[in-house]
Parts: C-alpha cells; sequence; structure tokens
C-alpha cells in the first residue's frame, strides 16, 4: 500500500483578485479544488501524495495520485490560476511546482515525525507584476515543516 506524504504549498502574495486552486487530475479530465481568491497575502493550499511502493527498488522516490502530473522522474504539481479554475474574463495560467529535489533522506525524516509535513513557498507574482506562471525560477525547493 502506497504511503500517503503531507504537503502544504504556500503561493505569496499573488496579485490580488485572482482565483488560485489546486488541479486534481489531468489533461482535459481536471478540476480544480481548493479554489481561493487572492486578497494580496498568501494563498495556501494542503494535501497529500502518494509514495509509490516500487519508488525503493526503482532508486529514486516515485509519487503519484490525483494531483501529481508528469512522468515518473519528473513529476510536478499545478496551480491554476484565474481562469484556468473557472474564473470567467480573468487571466488564465499555471505554476508547476517540482518534486526534483526530494530525496529518500528527506521522506525518512518526515515519516518519523507524525506532526511534520513538507513545505514549499513560491513567489506568486513575477518581476513584471504579472502572476507567477510556468515552472517556478528559482526553486527554493521542499522543507520539512511542523504541521
Amino acid at each position: 500500500m502506497p504511503m500517503n506524504l503531507p504537503l502544504r504549498i504556500i503561493v505569496q502574495k499573488p496579485p490580488a483578485g485572482l482565483d488560485y486552486g489546486l488541479q486534481k487530475g489531468s489533461g482535459s479530465h481536471y478540476q480544480t479544488v481548493q479554489i481561493q481568491r487572492a486578497d494580496g497575502g498568501d494563498v495556501e493550499f494542503c494535501l497529500e501524495v502518494e509514495l509509490k511502493n516500487d519508488s525503493q527498488a526503482k532508486g529514486e522516490p516515485r509519487f503519484g495520485g490525483p494531483f501529481i502530473q508528469g512522468p515518473p522522474l519528473g513529476r510536478f504539481i499545478y496551480i491554476d490560476i484565474g481562469q484556468s479554475t473557472g474564473q470567467l474574463g480573468a487571466f488564465g495560467g499555471r505554476i508547476k511546482i517540482p518534486f526534483s529535489d526530494i530525496s529518500w533522506e528527506t521522506i525518512g525524516r518526515l515519516t518519523a515525525d507524525p506532526l511534520a509535513l513538507l513545505e514549499t513557498t513560491i513567489p506568486g507574482t513575477g518581476k513584471n507584476g504579472a502572476p507567477a506562471c510556468a515552472t517556478v525560477k528559482p526553486f527554493d525547493g521542499w522543507r520539512i515543516k511542523p504541521r
């Protein structure tokens, strides 16, 4: 049975008035969940992803579940923005949050503490003042934090 890993994603100060949400599913068969309207402060999402059973046998951690996108060794999560959440007449886009830096050591420390989760903080606004979109760069990675 796969192990579930708790995550928290914090989008720092995205532009006010836009909806943000987690993409659940992929292709044309997805829905946006946990939709929140940005008000100038941070937007936060909590979810769980699966650590696949065969991960250790294949070397790198492998993740799955309804929020996971991409190929087995290039997994990521999408945060939908504005029109991509269903918000009519709004800017539309997505933020791509990678899993590339989650190591077995990090997973071991996380699972040893039942009150911990993995957290990442990403910018909500690009250098031009528009909503941050595409792959997060620079990406500061995932850290173990208390729930």
